[in-house]
């Protein structure tokens, strides 16, 4: 059997021990395409050839930017691995200037690119970048070259023993990939990953995961270029597992009726949403029905794993499953029983809710800088407790400085920033890295995240506030879409809301409310504003009343990656929030 000690190792376990015919599978015109096992590493050593014939040498950098994942970033991702090149994704949504940014300090000499919209991005900018040799496209594209010429140049195998040779020459300690975190402020950071940082947290995080071994199916959407979904596509390609790729988030609801699928990553804000569609359909139902449907929705916020609350509520969650949660599991294509959930806290309630269902979601948590796993829930062996990131992952030692702030050592921690030392030394001290996120390990060995270290703040009166947990008590609301929580050095905490507009709108509706059309007529509008502040009364009342949120202003815009709002993992960027809204900051505070 393959050793797994580099990331191109992954395919050919996969091939000796499972050889899919649905290794990888992409939607064109309107077909799911299936590339098998020994396809996709056939592929991969055409591609490997063919940048060896290019002049690729051991150490240089290429870019990849997909607008969505698919099978030929895959293929892409092991050609380059096995020439000893290092592979640079980079986020597709991000600004020009952070592309030029980024392909600048890596010295990138090609670019591959998925469609029009991103090579638009490039051209803008390619002029300064005087080290790309390159750009080719997965898609046809008039004027840019197609990878396609790639897999031509490298059909003839009379180099292979060249690739074989390189590969063999890659050790597990070398450097891999290296990942650009958006990062809240300031300039991308790259973030230099081994082989064995990515090898040992797939390999260290496996087991948590329970698999059909070579018979289950994924369906993989969240952006391929953050650490998240690509450590876990190298666990489904590690387990057999057919991954089926999402044609883009808009169109997941579909994709996930037609693949059926059996596991899937999620974010918060995602699971969100389809909560709140699920309770918007209940909303439309009348009579018996609606109350069969909130009645299990009662009974659904109060679960508990493994049966601690007792006879009488397992039988009342049998019967709620049988008669209402049975048809959200038929929605989500009919055999989803798993959603492994990073980049932020989930919502107590929704773990609940989903578990209650059947569709149990696996709460995680780690860095790009730890590869990314540090700990994951796990339903097997009394692994999952609700409100927390789950137990650390066998070889990784966690422990809590006396600042509260989480410390990780373990093989999955990087090599450090690329091109930075002082960054380095700054992040890693005697081994652990310093993650900047705020923790506790309780009782059971489960680690529960309180909060950004950089991100909490003191008010005038010198007390300490947490603005994530404000923030994701506030998100439980359905009128609350996003919320800021701000008052650093000011006298009490307040925030900017961005309200759920499609929620306020039937709310209204209901209510035959005139609550006006447009988005800056709602947040003027005045029953609109009472009831948001009815929401955070409510929700203020679980803190202290140094924590209240005391002032809010509504925003009438929508905070996305596009407008700069957030992170594309969806986390706030709350310096350029501050400065878009900081008007409303005056509103708050020169009042007072």
């Amino acid at each position: 059997m393959t050793q797994i000690s580099r990331l191109f190792d992954f395919p050919y376990h996969q091939l000796e021990k499972y050889n899919l015919q649905d290794a990888l599978v992409t939607k064109h015109n309107g077909q799911w395409v299936k590339t098998s096992t020994k396809e996709y590493l056939e592929k991969a050593n055409i591609i490997s050839r063919a940048l060896l014939r290019l002049g690729v040498q051991k150490n240089d950098k290429i870019a990849i930017i997909s607008s969505n994942n698919r099978t030929e970033w895959h293929i892409m991702d092991i050609g380059i691995l096995q020439t000893g090149a290092q592979t640079v994704p980079i986020y597709p949504t991000i600004s020009e200037t952070d592309y030029e940014y980024i392909l600048n300090h890596s010295e990138a000499i090609y670019c591959f690119v998925s469609d029009e919209e991103v090579l638009g991005k490039l051209n803008f900018i390619k002029n300064n970048v005087p080290k790309l040799k390159e750009v080719y496209s997965f898609n046809e594209i008039t004027g840019c070259k197609n990878w396609s010429e790639l897999l031509e140049l490298g059909k003839d195998e009379s180099n292979q023993n060249e690739v074989e040779e390189r590969k063999n020459n890659i050790a597990p300690l070398e450097l891999a990939t290296i990942i650009y975190t958006s990062g809240t402020t300031g300039k991308p950071k790259g973030v230099m990953l081994s082989h064995n940082n990515i090898v040992s947290n797939v390999l260290d995080s496996a087991e948590r995961i329970p698999f059909d071994a070579g018979k289950s199916r994924a369906l993989s959407f969240l952006p391929i270029c953050h650490i998240y979904e690509r450590m876990v596509t190298y666990i489904y390609q590690y387990y057999g597992v057919a991954i089926y790729f999402g044609e883009s988030i808009e169109k997941i609801s579909d994709n996930i009726k037609e693949v059926h699928p059996n596991v899937m990553t999620g974010v918060p804000r995602l699971i969100e949403k389809v909560y709140d569609k699920i309770i918007a359909k209940g909303s439309e139902l009348t009579g018996i029905k609606k109350k069969l449907f909130f009645w299990a929705i009662e009974i659904g916020l109060k679960y508990e794993p493994y049966g601690v609350n007792g006879f009488w509520y397992e039988f009342q969650l049998k019967i709620a499953r049988k008669l209402i949660f049975s048809k959200w599991k038929d929605g989500l294509g009919g055999k989803l029983d798993l959603i492994v959930n990073g980049s932020a806290a989930l919502q107590p309630r929704l773990a609940r809710i989903f578990a209650a269902a059947e569709i149990y979601v696996m709460e995680g948590y780690g860095l790009s800088e730890t590869s990314p796993v540090i700990s994951v829930n796990d339903l097997r062996n009394k692994g999952f407790k609700i409100g927390t990131a789950g137990r650390i992952i066998q070889n990784v030692e966690v422990k809590i400085a006396a600042d509260g702030e989480i410390l990780c050592k373990g093989p999955n921690v990087m090599m450090g920033y690329y091109k930075d030392e002082t960054l380095t030394k700054e992040a890693i001290v005697d081994g652990y890295f310093h993650t900047g996120d705020i923790g506790e390990i309780d009782a059971d060995g489960f680690l529960r995240i309180t909060d950004r270290k950089k991100e909490m703040f003191k008010t005038s009166g010198g007390k300490y506030i947490a603005p994530q947990l404000l923030e994701n008590a506030m998100k439980q609301s359905r009128f609350i879409e996003q919320i800021m929580v701000i008052g650093d050095g000011q006298k009490m905490p307040a925030a900017f809301i961005q309200p759920n507009f499609e929620f306020v709108k039937e709310w209204a509706k209901l209510h035959k409310t005139n609550i006006g059309t447009t988005n800056e007529e709602i947040i003027a509008n005045d029953e609109v504003i009472k009831r948001i502040q009815q929401e955070v009364d409510t929700i203020n009342e679980k803190f202290g009343n140094w924590e209240k949120i005391k002032k809010f202003e509504l925003t009438p815009d929508l905070w996305t990656v596009p407008a700069g709002h957030l992170t594309p993992t969806m986390k706030l960027k709350r310096k350029v929030v501050m400065e878009k809204y900081i008007n409303l900051f005056h509103k708050i505070y020169d009042s007072n």
